[in-house]
């Protein structure tokens, strides 16, 4: 199996992961970490349902990667997750010393693998991540974009509700 077919192998088990984190209500974003092959973690968005801020896909999976291998050092390491990293998973990767991470879309608001800022190869850190983004950016972006849309509808659609039940009857 070339490296391409196996970051897609990886990256679709993070868009599962992801799936998972929707069923939850929760924003869907998925997570793996692979040593040698090998899942050693997984996680999905669970910032709602955990009330904690820090529970981002990417901490998840990295908690239990570091746990997998007793070290919080994951060098040899590579996290796969649908959505490029925020500032604090970014910064969780460089103090994990992950080996890289592979991303599915972009973020264009909080990205920080290149797109607003680059904080996994920053040149005051004392270690940088090598990372790559795009592997099934399309999946990726559609599974955010079907979700935010759904949200948007059921918004609006409460919205609706609400102003009907507060309108007077007209039964003449």
């Amino acid at each position: 199996m070339t490296e391409s077919e196996l970051d897609q192998q990886f990256m679709r088990r993070a868009i599962e992961l992801a799936g998972k984190a929707e069923s939850e209500g929760e924003v869907p974003v998925g997570a793996v970490v692979v040593h040698d092959g090998v899942v050693i973690g997984e996680g999905w968005n669970r910032l709602i349902g955990q009330h904690d801020a820090t529970a981002h896909a990417e901490m998840m999976a990295l908690r239990q990667a570091g746990k997998v291998l007793q070290n919080y050092r994951l060098l040899e390491a590579v996290l796969y997750v649908t959505l490029e990293p925020c500032p604090m998973c970014a910064s969780a990767m460089v103090h994990s010393r992950i080996g890289k991470v592979v991303f599915g879309a972009p973020d264009y608001k909080t990205g920080a693998a290149g797109s607003v800022m680059n904080l996994l190869s920053y040149e005051g850190v004392n270690h940088h991540v090598q990372y790559q983004g795009g592997v099934l950016e399309e999946e990726c972006r559609e599974q955010l974009q079907a979700f935010f849309r759904r949200r948007r509808s059921e918004k609006k659609a409460e919205k609706e509700a609400r102003k009907a039940a507060q309108s007077p009857s007209d039964e003449n």
